[in-house]
């Protein structure tokens, strides 16, 4: 399963998600490899970053996109503007 990009969510959808309630993680401009245990729903409030999935095509993730990583996916996290994002597992 790819990863999934909603560029622009509506408030509705992310109401319904209740994003604004879930926990926000933050993180510098950096690099390193990630595998996900299980999946990450996340809505990015601030940054823009490159995730190399192993074996796919680079996703491009900025401020404003609702995004969902699958369990299972190896991937690289390339940031090149701080990342502030609210983010829940499952």
């Amino acid at each position: 399963m790819p990863v999934s990009v909603n560029h622009k969510p509506s408030d509705d959808e992310l109401n319904k998600l209740k994003v604004r309630q879930w926990s926000i993680w933050t993180k510098e401009v950096s690099e390193f490899p990630w595998t996900y245990d299980e999946p990450e729903t996340c809505y990015f409030l601030e940054g823009d970053v490159i995730v190399q999935p192993e074996g796919e095509a680079e996703v491009k993730i900025g401020k404003g996109d609702l995004v969902t990583f699958p369990s299972g996916m190896s991937c690289t996290w390339k940031i090149s503007v701080p990342v502030k994002k609210h983010y829940r597992f499952g």
